[in-house]
């Protein structure tokens, strides 16, 4: 053992799985409550505390950091009436705010995370105004830990109507016109569920506003996959209802829709079906259809919600041989009839195109201020020639564009990032390179402007995972590496939504090592290309992402000198047992296949440390109140590492407390990335300026 770590005792625990004899020494750090746990991660705690605390650079880099996050968020407007919904986070703010602007243009705030807890540690998870904009629903959450709460409040007065209502993490919300019922998603309470499957069991429930949430009418759910998600959707004149469901993150939806006009029972639009399909009837009394059946890289079909049955869908966007379908929105015309304005994407950036629904045809391409991505793009629910696009690139902040289709070609300002930040000059260079299967690869490479001589300390970031895409986007934290004079990369690989469906196809499941070697590919292509050298060479992921890193770190510890692993999938074996795993099997695959198990075997990054390997130096990064990663991954391969490591390079884990998986205020933001930023410049020989 390497004695300069925390001790780790090493058991011998080894379970046999269909014939495989599977050891797991460090299977009591998956007990949080176990003293030894509660020892061991006190001593690490204070380990890593030390080590980062005395990196150099520290100071500088948490001035630019500070300095690039005041540049603030805004998206785009969701529109009710003649008000807009939609969030901002100016300079200094640790949360973004939900406001509301006036026919008059004044905006007025509904709801401030901080105002609700001045600590940061509540987030507004979800919101949806009602049909008139005089009612709107709010979810928030607590300490990380995703267990939305809903509300609803009256637009005008600010009054709370109803909530709060518990048990409704990942909860869509569809008003009925008049803002007196709603449809909403709600787990089953504990007791009613099989023990440890709390988490689970959803069902689709009509909630009257102010009334008893026991009282509520249940519309579906029963006796289908206790894993699914649900989404619900209502047309404007309420009178059509439509469901979907998928089985935990798998990709494939079931779809039903009901007129609530007539007896209100749903009738199947899609079950059973291998794809994706997001259904909603729009203003023009039409059910669309947008999906990748039979079109990888999707389409967008129409019919009439009467006969919803896949015979009767037309095809009014056709799949397109090189870009994907993400997003669309239903507008009028300058004349007669309506247009659809399409968002895509080709080599992980964003275009825009107005499409013919008569005959799918291509009318224009509308122009955006650079490679970039569309995330976000809506239109008045009720018809009109405007549309909103949200709009970011590697240097360009969330902000939002507006486009009328009475001058189709390009677009105009509707609000831009409200802060005030430095502009960072960096050049953006586009890569493909072979895999190890000769699949071509996509590759950003963000480097400071016209500083291209020599080598550089260079981050490679990636994902490949769940229909995924690492599209342009602001970053503080990439952008104050470059600014430093340090080159940053994403890497697009398999796995994610780049290329469509078959894409993502080719990186799940049986053929998930198909995104290591990508990654791995990736990062010979950086030295091959001269950005980088292997001793100035770092990797960052988190999730599915420090699944890859994980991965990377144990396949080909020689190519890194650095590895940031953060909130990680780890243990491939047991991580059905814990968090949200069970609802990750059809991207992964289950322990309990035979197959399957060799699948994950292959790959899983605890059971692949060797020790006597030369690792190179890891941070591994959780979060105790994370609810779907759970924080046992890193802290069973910290130890793993640490006891193996022949490498120079210390392997610490940094905890943090009160903060989960996803959204946390900026303040949080900034203390991880100074963390994980020093780290990798020390390693690298990044000299922070």
């Amino acid at each position: 053992m390497n004695e300069s770590y925390p001790p780790a005792e090493r058991l011998d625990q080894v379970d046999v799985l269909h014939g495989h004899a599977v050891a797991d020494p460090y299977r009591w750090l998956e007990s949080v409550d176990d003293p030894r746990t509660v020892a061991w991660s006190a001593q690490q705690d204070d380990l890593a505390r030390a080590q980062l605390a005395a990196l150099p650079g520290r100071a500088q880099l948490r001035g630019s950091l500070a300095a690039l996050l005041r540049a603030g968020s805004v998206t785009p407007p969701i529109w009710r009436g003649k008000r807009a919904f939609y969030t901002r986070r100016e300079a200094g703010q640790e949360h973004a705010v939900l406001l509301v602007r006036e026919a008059d243009g004044t905006d007025r705030v509904l709801i401030d995370p901080i105002a609700i807890d001045p600590a940061g540690t509540t987030t507004l998870d979800s919101w949806m105004p009602s049909v008139e904009g005089e009612r709107l629903v709010y979810q928030i959450s607590v300490g990380g830990n995703e267990e939305s709460l809903l509300h609803v409040i009256d637009v005008e007065s600010g009054d709370l109507l109803d909530g709060p209502i518990d048990r409704c993490r990942y909860s869509p919300v569809a008003w009925l016109p008049g803002g007196e019922q709603l449809y909403y998603v709600r787990r089953l309470p504990p007791e009613a569920v099989p023990a440890d499957e709390e988490q689970f069991h959803r069902r689709v429930w009509r909630h009257v506003v102010g009334s008893d949430p026991a009282d509520d009418v249940e519309v579906h759910g029963g006796g289908l996959d206790p894993t699914n998600y649900y989404d619900v959707h209502v047309s404007r004149d309420g009178r059509w209802l439509t469901v979907s469901a998928s089985a935990g993150t798998a990709p494939r939806d079931d779809v039903w829709i009901a007129d609530l006009a007539a007896d209100g029972a749903l009738a199947d639009v899609q079950v059973g079906v291998d794809a994706r399909c997001r259904a909603w009837v729009s203003y023009d009394g039409r059910l669309y259809l947008l999906t990748d059946r039979d079109a990888p890289r999707g389409r967008l079909c129409v019919t009439n919600p009467e006969t919803p049955a896949y015979g009767d869908w037309r095809e009014v966007v056709p799949e397109s041989a090189t870009d994907v379908l993400h997003d669309v929105a239903l507008v009028d015309g300058p004349h007669d009839g309506p247009l659809i304005l399409t968002a895509h994407g080709r080599d992980a950036s964003s275009g825009l195109s107005v499409i013919d629904p008569t005959n799918g045809t291509r009318i224009c391409t509308v122009d955006l201020p650079a490679v970039g991505s569309v995330v976000g793009l809506t239109a008045h629910p009720g018809g009109g020639q405007q549309a909103w696009i949200g709009y970011t690139d590697f240097t360009t902040a969330p902000s939002v564009l507006s486009w009328d289709s009475g001058s189709p070609y390009g677009t105009g300002s509707w609000e831009q990032a409200p802060g005030a930040a430095p502009e960072v000059s960096a050049d953006v260079t586009e890569m493909h390179f072979p895999s190890a299967d000769g699949t071509t690869i996509h590759m950003f490479v963000v480097s400071p402007d016209g500083q291209t001589t020599g080598p550089r300390p260079t981050v490679l970031y990636g994902y490949g995972g769940f229909n995924v895409a690492l599209e342009p986007a602001y970053s503080a934290t990439m952008l104050t590496w470059v600014a430093a004079g340090g080159v940053w990369a994403v890497a697009n690989l398999r796995g994610g939504s780049e290329n469509g469906e078959a894409w993502h196809r080719t990186g799940m499941r049986a053929h998930k090592q198909n995104v290591f070697d990508d990654f791995a590919a990736a990062a010979t292509a950086l030295v091959d290309g001269g950005w980088t050298t292997t001793p100035q060479l770092a990797i960052m992921g988190g999730s599915n992402g420090g699944l890859l890193v994980g991965a990377a770190l144990t396949q080909h510890p020689e190519l890194y000198a650095a590895v940031v692993c953060s909130a990680p999938l780890l243990d491939m074996v047991r991580y059905e047992q814990f968090g949200l795993g069970r609802t990750w099997n059809d991207e992964y695959g289950t322990a309990a296949d035979a197959e399957e198990l060799g699948w994950l075997l292959g790959y899983s990054p605890y059971h692949r440390v060797v020790p006597g390997t030369a690792y190179p130096a890891v941070l591994f990064t959780t979060f105790d109140s994370d609810t779907r990663v759970d924080p046992l991954h890193a802290r069973k391969t910290c130890a793993a590492v640490q006891h193996a490591t022949t490498g120079s390079g210390p392997v610490l884990l940094r905890r943090e407390l009160h903060v989960g998986h996803g959204a946390r205020s900026v303040s949080r933001t900034l203390d991880l990335a100074v963390d994980q930023l020093a780290f990798m410049a020390a390693q690298t020989g990044l000299a922070v300026p």
